[in-house]
């Protein structure tokens, strides 16, 4: 009964671990999300020049580029994306 015990704590000890790991991944996630969402702000409302703290990124440029390689793949690209939205909103 004692090895079992021990068994129980040690495998809530490694589900609070990836609880923990979930956690920040959601974090760091609805970070760059939002960091993504103030570039393109930026980019739209200042073209993207003269802002003292932002780097000399075409934000825009490059979401668009990302999507049009998931639309070259056809069908493929309409299911990673389609994945990665089902993945993100499960969260």
């Amino acid at each position: 009964m004692l090895v079992l015990n021990q068994l129980t704590t040690e495998g809530d000890i490694s589900m609070d671990i990836l609880k923990n790991i979930k956690g920040w991944a959601n974090s760091l996630t609805e970070v760059a999300v939002s960091l993504l969402a103030l570039g393109i702000v930026l980019e739209v409302l200042v073209g993207g020049n003269n802002v003292p703290f932002w780097p000399d990124i075409n934000v825009i440029a490059n979401v668009q580029n990302i999507i049009a390689g998931f639309s070259a793949q056809g069908l493929v690209g309409l299911v990673a994306i389609w994945v990665l939205y089902h993945i993100y909103k499960s969260k």
